[in-house]
């Protein structure tokens, strides 16, 4: 590992312990701000000392009850500023797309330090603004739904329901249209395999084609379906990538865990498969393997992190995954208006997701309020509209960075398939010009 490598590794690898995450955990409730560790590198210090057990254990900076006495024995051991310091000096020196992208991780992780000392109270309360430009580029907004909205209620007439002329017999709608396509989630393996498969098969001919022939053979969904019961999350994608072939090629492989108690109907799950595995997460991640391997990408390919630019744009991809699937720019062109149905509702939750966090940091509204928001204006379920204002709205740092992430790359996504053809944007945003983020890769294009 060159020295880039090494501030790369103590400075993701520090702030996901600092927050409580172990990377190598292969459940998404043991995981946290570092994405993946694929590469065959010997983990970091910043990940191996005695300390940073016992503040995993406890949750770091996140847990209920913080362990004061264990995070400063960590941070005696482990010099977090210096390490970001560390990739931001050789980010100068590397320059171009690369040195760019790397500065960008710095500016995240420094926020995350930063909100990590205003817990601990050795630090200023961090603005909110400054959160969203860190892992956006962008300033904080609200969500606007009206439009979405709109066609929710003309698909749902179309197809028998009735929408009423008011917000509330919208959302009576809505569920009942949910209902009649309840998707079981004690079968979601059996479910899973099938719309992987359809996704699979479809990027093969709207995706594949636009990327260097070298992609060809490798594996875009070797992933399990698990459901696990009273998660935090309505799912988890967690890529691990660390099995071997007997010729030493990476075997590409990943688990996504799903909330058993999700309430969610067959259309959305079919994008929510299209979002995490093909042509979105688990796609994505692989292919950035691959490049690693093949030396077109450093070693911060592999250390894939959240609350970045970065995640941004691969949230972008993964929104625009079952359009890019079926090789069309908009939700109307889609084949079938059951699945136009539920892109627009997972849309509408991913709005639902930034409006959680404009109202609960932005505009300091309670709990109650903002749960209530979200059910009526954006449609979501009961389910949704607790976790995305309680657990996650309220989380000092995903409620702060992560939750405009969604909205914020959707939409620039989108705006750049339209503007560019598939031959120029879709190696872009999946890394064949060099490892990208949402800023990056306009520059790139």
């Amino acid at each position: 590992m060159d020295t880039v490598g090494r501030f790369v590794a103590d400075a993701v690898l520090g702030i996901d312990t600092l927050w409580g995450g172990d990377v190598l955990c292969a459940s998404g409730t043991g995981r946290f701000i570092a994405d993946s560790w694929f590469s065959d590198e010997a983990l970091p210090m910043a990940y191996t000392v005695a300390t940073a057990a016992r503040v995993r254990e406890t949750d770091g900076v996140g847990g209920k009850t913080i362990d004061h006495v264990a995070i400063e024995s960590y941070l005696r051991e482990v010099d977090l500023p210096s390490a970001i310091a560390g990739v931001r000096s050789e980010a100068a020196k590397i320059g171009g797309l690369r040195g760019k992208y790397l500065e960008g991780l710095t500016v995240s992780l420094q926020v995350m330090w930063d909100l990590a000392m205003e817990i601990l109270g050795k630090g200023e309360p961090v603005p909110y603004s400054r959160c969203v430009e860190a892992s956006t580029a962008h300033a904080p907004e609200p969500s606007q739904p009206q439009a979405k909205c709109e066609r929710v209620a003309e698909l749902l007439g179309r197809a028998g329901y009735r929408t009423g002329a008011n917000r509330d017999d919208l959302l009576t709608a809505v569920d009942a249209w949910r209902r009649d396509r309840w998707t079981p989630m004690a079968s979601v393996r059996a479910l899973g395999a099938a719309v992987i498969a359809q996704f699979d098969q479809l990027s093969a001919i709207h995706l594949l084609p636009f990327l260097p022939r070298e992609l060809a053979t490798v594996p875009r969904a070797n992933i399990e379906f698990l459901a696990i019961k009273d998660a935090w999350f309505s799912g988890s994608m967690n890529y691990v990538g660390r099995a071997r072939n007997s010729d030493g090629s990476p075997q590409y492989e990943g688990t996504y865990e799903i909330n058993a108690s999700l309430q969610m109907s067959f259309p959305e799950f079919q994008q929510l498969v299209s979002h995490e595995v093909v042509p979105g997460h688990v796609t994505t991640f692989a292919y950035l393997q691959n490049l690693y391997v093949r030396g077109l990408a450093g070693f911060e390919a592999t250390v894939l992190t959240m609350n970045t630019r970065a995640a941004t744009l691969f949230e972008g991809i993964a929104n625009n995954a079952i359009l890019i699937a079926h090789g069309v720019t908009e939700i109307e062109q889609l084949p079938d208006e059951d699945m136009q149905l539920g892109v627009l509702l997972a849309l509408l939750q991913d709005d639902a997701k930034n409006q959680s966090s404009y109202l609960t940091w932005e505009e300091r509204r309670d709990r109650d309020e903002v749960a209530k928001v979200l059910r009526r204006e954006y449609l979501v379920s009961d389910e949704r509209s607790d976790k995305l204002s309680g657990a996650w709205g309220q989380h000092p740092l995903l409620g702060r960075m992560y939750l405009p992430a969604y909205r914020a790359g959707t939409e620039r996504v989108a705006a750049l398939r339209r503007k560019y053809p598939a031959n120029r944007v879709l190696p872009a945003i999946y890394g064949c010009f060099g490892l990208a983020d949402i800023e990056t890769v306009s520059d790139i294009l």
